[in-house]
């Protein structure tokens, strides 16, 4: 089963980053891959089995389920239930800590699906380099606007 995940010190609290990362409906106001996005109607934004439809910036429309969503780990696990990419049994984990000597956050997020083995490189790479790495500078940026230099991002991968 592939693996791929990327991580970045945000410059900003901890405190602050989860806050925003635990609204489950508010991905688009700063994941840049995200034109819009939606819950359904009767979900809440921190309600385990919540629904959020993304509209891709690239097209495309993914619907995803929040299966976990803990505030004193500073983690949330989504999956994909429909997407425009060829993979099955998509869950990933966003996980938020503190830096304590200077702090920062340091945010994970990392992921495993499975895919046709002639498709796991590339999507390993997209989902690291594009979603995850690009949602993260996009996030520190949120998270403390107009500071220079943005997080340090680290991807890794298995396939």
């Amino acid at each position: 089963m592939p693996e791929t995940f990327a991580s970045a010190v945000i410059p900003a609290d901890a405190g602050t980053v989860w806050r925003t990362l635990r609204d489950f409906g508010g991905l688009a106001a700063w994941q840049p891959a995200v034109l819009r996005g939606a819950l359904r109607r009767e979900d809440a934004p921190d309600r385990v089995g919540g629904v959020r439809t993304l509209f891709m910036a690239g097209g495309g429309t993914v619907v995803e389920t929040l299966v976990a969503l803990d505030d004193g780990e500073r983690s949330l696990t989504y999956d994909i239930v429909s997407s425009p990419y060829p993979v099955r049994s998509y869950r990933a984990t966003m996980r938020v800590l503190p830096v304590t000597a200077t702090g920062e956050a340091f945010v994970g997020w990392s992921a495993t699906f499975d895919c046709d083995p002639s498709d796991a490189d590339g999507l390993i790479g997209s989902f690291r380099d594009t979603v995850f790495a690009g949602g993260l500078r996009a996030l520190a940026e949120y998270c403390a606007p107009g500071l220079s230099g943005g997080p340090r991002v680290e991807n890794t991968a298995t396939p």
